[in-house]
C-alpha cells in the first residue's frame, strides 16, 4: 500500500535560507475542542522567501497512509502558549474532539529548482476527528522547550486525526507539475 511520509527540517522551518533545499512543512491554523491555537510563530513561505507566514506549528514529520479512512500523523514545535492551551487539552475529558486545520509541506524540485507543495489540501480546511489511541486522545506536547531551535521557545508536539465522515480532497506531489488529488474521508 503507498503511503505519503516525510521528514522535515525544523531548522529550515523556522530560519529558511535559499541556498537550503531541505523539505519543510506546517500547520497553518489548527483548531481543537473549538478552540482556535494562535498562528504565533513567524515563517518564511518557501516558495516566496521574501513574504512572512504566521503558522501554529513548524512540522518535523508527517504521514498519511494515502486511504480515504487513514489518519494524518503530525509532529513538529508549537509555541509555548499552544503547548499549554494542548497539554491542557490532553488533561480534559474533551467534549469535542473536531479539528480542523490547514497544512502545507513543501518539497525540493531540482529539476525546476524550486519549492512545491509535496502535501496540502486542496479545500479551504481540513475537518477531522481527533484520533484515539486505547483511551487516549492521539495528542500531546513534551515537557520541556526545544533544544534544535532555542529562539522563540517551543516545544515538541504530535497530533493523529482520522477523517471527518465527508469527502477532501488532499494532493500529492512528487515535484512543480506532477501532483494527484485524493480523497480523504467517505461521506456518511
Amino acid at each position: 500500500m503507498p503511503q505519503f511520509s516525510a521528514s522535515l527540517s525544523i531548522d529550515q522551518g523556522f530560519n529558511f535560507r535559499k541556498d537550503v533545499n531541505t523539505p519543510v512543512g506546517f500547520i497553518k491554523a489548527l483548531k481543537v475542542n473549538g478552540k482556535d491555537l494562535a498562528a504565533d510563530i513567524v515563517v518564511k513561505d518557501p516558495m516566496n522567501p521574501t513574504t512572512d507566514v504566521n503558522v501554529v506549528a513548524v512540522l518535523s514529520d508527517t504521514s498519511w497512509g494515502v486511504g480515504a479512512t487513514d489518519a494524518f500523523y503530525f509532529s513538529g514545535q508549537v509555541s509555548a502558549p499552544n503547548r499549554q492551551d494542548l497539554q491542557l487539552m490532553t488533561y480534559l475529558d474533551l467534549t469535542n474532539v473536531e479539528a480542523l486545520f490547514k497544512f502545507d509541506v513543501y518539497g525540493y524540485d531540482p529539476v525546476a529548482k524550486k519549492y512545491f507543495k509535496a502535501f496540502h489540501a486542496s479545500d479551504a480546511q481540513c475537518k477531522g476527528i481527533l484520533e484515539k489511541n486505547g483511551e487516549d486522545l492521539n495528542l500531546g506536547c513534551a515537557d520541556m522547550p526545544s533544544t534544535e531551535v532555542q529562539s522563540p521557545i517551543n516545544y515538541s508536539f504530535h497530533v493523529g486525526v482520522k477523517p471527518a465522515p465527508e469527502q477532501q480532497n488532499i494532493t500529492l506531489a512528487t515535484a512543480d507539475q506532477k501532483n494527484v488529488v485524493k480523497f480523504w474521508g467517505v461521506k456518511g
